[in-house]
């Protein structure tokens, strides 16, 4: 399928929940809405799927002008945050209930899709099971293998996942990744977790207070965001980002601290921001570092990385550490970064500088 919305925008009252927007999606391939809570994902979710009708601009499938389409005239699968299942039907049966009415498959194809979906899903035990007897995970299993099996050209999922604990949702995560890139379906996928957007992989289209920023495959869009607000919206945590000012080496960001970063010459009228991302700083030293002396505020075990806040003259800044590592509140330390490993943004906050990758 391939999807393409033109100068599309949604008001509701006196709200725009959508900012006109141009988006064409990539066919066979995940597109993932990226965006804080109310950032725009499910209005622009609910005008893919026919749900509701654009306030202006168009949808065209295939070169064929669907606005107003009603979602009941479209082959499209959706899943919600929360789990829509068939109280009255096993597993097995809500899982075959779009091929029985695609119609023209046998019972022994339908069972055999069925049992393959449920494979993967790792809920095969429980096909003759209702889905009152089921986890709430495993409920939320079935309600992906529904539309799996719709096998529908356009798949959208909104935030599936963010229901579910933390262990069921990174292997959900990994399961469904694998399950898409072997897929025909063009699929669309919401979240709030740039670590999501970066395990699925495909595209990205980061949104904010209902405006499209930036769309281009999820690397390119992680590794050099256009704008500060795309930044912000493609880290976690959030990048930090202090005020600077060109300097003679490049970028003054603190007292006596000047990176060595290419402006290609250029003079600036207005400040500059530096964004470094939490896991480029460090505690120890490598050659051609600069240095930022401070104190810890705080220190934050998650998993298996710590997160230091840490007060320096460039202002608050958090280092993600990998490990386990101890902090004496108050107490000194010293962060170190690779000048190669900022971004620079101009006073409008558009990117002007980022890192080299390889």
């Amino acid at each position: 399928m391939e999807l393409r919305l033109e100068r599309v925008s949604q008001q509701v009252g006196p709200q725009t929940h959508l900012y006109p927007l141009d988006l064409a999606l990539r066919p066979h391939a995940v597109t993932v809405l990226l965006g804080a809570t109310q950032a725009g994902k499910t209005s622009l979710m609910r005008l893919m799927a026919g749900l509701d009708a654009p306030s202006a601009g168009r949808l065209i499938v295939n070169d064929e002008d669907v606005t107003g389409v009603p979602v009941r005239e479209r082959n499209v699968a959706m899943v919600y945050q929360q789990f829509i299942n068939y109280p009255s039907m096993t597993v097995a049966r809500n899982i075959a209930s779009p091929l029985h009415l695609r119609g023209g498959l046998d019972r022994t194809t339908i069972s055999q899709r069925v049992m393959e979906i449920a494979r993967k899903l790792h809920i095969e035990p429980f096909l003759e099971r209702l889905p009152a007897e089921l986890s709430g995970g495993q409920q939320q299993r079935v309600a992906l293998a529904r539309a799996l099996a719709k096998n529908a050209p356009l798949m959208l999922l909104d935030e599936p996942l963010v229901n579910l604990d933390y262990k069921l949702r990174e292997e959900l995560r990994e399961e469904l990744a694998a399950l898409f890139a072997t897929g025909d379906s063009t699929v669309v996928y919401a979240t709030t977790e740039p670590t999501e957007a970066l395990l699925l992989g495909g595209y990205t289209a980061v949104l904010d207070a209902g405006e499209l920023l930036q769309y281009g495959p999820t690397a390119e869009v992680f590794h050099r965001p256009k704008s500060i607000r795309v930044a912000r919206a493609f880290s976690d945590p959030p990048m930090n980002l202090v005020e600077a000012r060109a300097a003679q080496l490049g970028v003054q960001i603190a007292p006596g601290v000047a990176l060595n970063v290419p402006l290609q010459g250029r003079s600036f009228d207005g400040g500059l921001t530096v964004g470094v991302r939490a896991s480029a700083l460090r505690v120890t030293q490598r050659p051609g570092d600069a240095a930022l002396a401070g104190r810890v505020e705080l220190a934050e075990i998650a998993g298996s990385d710590t997160f230091v806040h840490v007060h320096t003259d460039a202002g608050e800044l958090v280092a993600q550490l990998t490990g386990v590592h101890a902090f004496d509140l108050g107490s000194p330390v010293t962060l170190y970064l690779d000048p190669t490993q900022v971004y620079v943004f101009d006073a409008r906050g558009e990117l002007l500088v980022a890192p080299h990758q390889d």
